[in-house]
């Protein structure tokens, strides 16, 4: 079964990738980007899910930490477009560095599914 590694610090938000994905993908959770990053260094996953915004390590950092610890998983980015000064959109600048695809929240949950689908068939 393919693993994914859900990164948001919002709850609810990796509770819903968690009940839309989990039936047919092995899905762990992580609250930021350091614990994602402590869980790539001991587990290898096939596609990550996250957040851009978070605390303790942010969406952009974790995935230049992805691609340093393991270049062949595959990224997703998402981001509700909040900055921590003002707003900013860090969509662009996470596909610059190497996020497959990226989703600006809210998003249609059957086209993260399809994406999901598609990136690890």
């Amino acid at each position: 079964m393919k693993k994914i590694l859900v990164v948001d610090d919002e709850a609810p938000m990796r509770s819903i990738l968690n009940d839309l994905l989990g039936d047919d993908y092995e899905v762990t959770l992580a609250a930021n980007g350091q614990e994602a990053k402590e869980l790539l260094g001991t587990t290898s996953f096939d596609l990550v899910i996250t957040d851009l915004v978070m605390p303790e390590m942010n969406g952009i950092d974790l995935i230049t930490s992805i691609i340093n610890i393991s270049p062949s998983t595959k990224i997703i980015a998402m981001s509700g477009g909040g900055g921590i000064q003002g707003r900013f959109d860090y969509l662009p600048v996470a596909q610059l560095i190497g996020a497959e695809k990226i989703f600006r929240k809210p998003f249609e949950l059957s086209k993260m599914q399809a994406t999901v689908a598609q990136m690890l068939a």
